[in-house]
């Protein structure tokens, strides 16, 4: 037999190709390596999978040609999203800054709808199958060649579609297999690195963060070319939270990044307040009004905050306004691939056909999903860009 094509990969990118090949009546097989589909899909969003963003656009996405995504997000919208899931009985809840929650909070029911599909289409599955090989003849039709359970199995298709996504996590079949195909072909691929990561710190501050480790403080984090407000969490090894792993993915090694431990409000103007009603209390006092009281103290390595309020000096009071709202940390790196969500770089967009996602290189070879330079910010966004693209290379195959 020889397939219209072969799916390499079995989440969210290569589920939806599945199906929308299926859908068209196209001949095709997904091989995916785990012993289950959507391993990265059962556990986002904290196992709750918020499966798009309301609110995305090309903006969200960081690529070496930040305009190639937009004729993929014309061709499958939000709206597209949305609906196809809501005609599945996945009805969303909005939550934080546009993320969109299956209502019953499961992950897993985002995976059956894709199970179920695939069954009612007839389009086979082949799990633990690990693809070792992808090779084209001269009559352009493609061999891929993989191992299941000790056995090694050819198959043959008119096209092949690169949906094995990226590095991240790689227990959970995490691998470069696209990037390779892609070189083995002559195709730039872009530098990869984590993304959506927690960040590290090292050396003489290690133990006052450790210290924090737990509290979650809601902060505006930036870098010189961007900032991100959510909370930020201390960990024992660093720094995690919403608003770190967005800053994440652009900081460079090195560089420092500023936390506004009380965006939106002015510390001057609560210590102004304070004086004016004789300002008795000590600063802890204050600054229990808004973090916790180890927090507070743990500030006791910058701040007086014992001082009484109407006792601090000019010099003081800067001193707390820079603190608050002017908070440097300059990170040694990061938690790595391992606890990344994705990664940045991939297959470049140089190489592909922006309206198809098919390679400029290699006929009737396609790549989709974590793949390709194209990431997006946490929230949904990533898992729009792989229904988005999944969808359109089987609308092409």
């Amino acid at each position: 037999m020889v397939y219209d094509a072969i799916i390499i990969g079995g989440g969210a990118c290569g589920l939806m190709c599945g199906i929308e090949a299926g859908r068209l009546r196209k001949k095709v097989v997904v091989l995916e390596r785990n012993e289950k589909v959507g391993a990265k899909i059962l556990i986002s969003g904290g196992g709750r999978c918020n499966y798009t963003n309301l609110h995305t656009s090309s903006k969200n996405f960081i690529s070496e040609n930040p305009d190639f995504s937009k004729s993929i997000f014309s061709q499958w919208t939000v709206d597209d999203t949305v609906n196809f899931f809501e005609k599945n009985r996945i009805f969303g809840q909005e939550k934080t800054l546009g993320q969109l929650f299956p209502i019953t909070n499961k992950a897993k029911d985002i995976i059956d709808v894709f199970i179920n599909i695939l069954i009612q289409y007839k389009v086979p599955v082949h799990l633990n199958a690990l693809v070792t090989e992808v090779e084209q003849n001269d009559l352009g039709i493609f061999s891929v060649h993989y191992e299941s359970n000790g056995r090694k199995t050819i198959l043959q298709a008119k096209a092949v579609v690169l949906a094995s996504g990226g590095l991240p996590i790689a227990k959970l079949g995490a691998s470069d297999f696209a990037l390779r195909v892609a070189r083995k072909y002559g195709m730039k691929v872009t530098e990869t690195s984590p993304a959506l990561v927690p960040l590290t710190i090292t050396g003489k501050e290690a133990e006052w963060f450790k210290a924090l480790s737990g509290n979650s403080v809601f902060s505006t984090v930036s870098t010189k070319e961007i900032s991100f407000q959510e909370n930020i969490l201390f960990t024992h090894w660093g720094l995690s939270g919403p608003a770190i792993l967005q800053i994440s993915s652009y900081v460079k090694p090195g560089e420092e990044i500023e936390i506004d431990l009380l965006p939106n409000q002015s510390i001057a103007d609560h210590i102004a307040k304070e004086r004016e009603i004789g300002g008795r209390r000590v600063l802890s006092q204050l600054l229990h009004e808004h973090f916790t009281k180890r927090f507070c103290e743990a500030l006791g390595k910058y701040l007086p905050i014992d001082t009484k309020i109407a006792s601090m000096s000019k010099k003081d009071a800067k001193l707390v306004v820079d603190t608050i709202h002017h908070f440097k940390v300059k990170p040694a790196g990061n938690k790595g691939y391992d606890k990344a969500e994705v990664m940045i770089g991939g297959v470049s967009t140089d190489e592909l056909n922006a309206e198809t996602l098919e390679s400029l290189v290699v006929p009737n070879l396609y790549f989709g999903g974590e793949a390709v330079d194209v990431t997006g910010w946490l929230g949904g966004y990533n898992f729009q860009w792989a229904w988005a693209s999944g969808v359109v290379i089987a609308r092409n195959i």
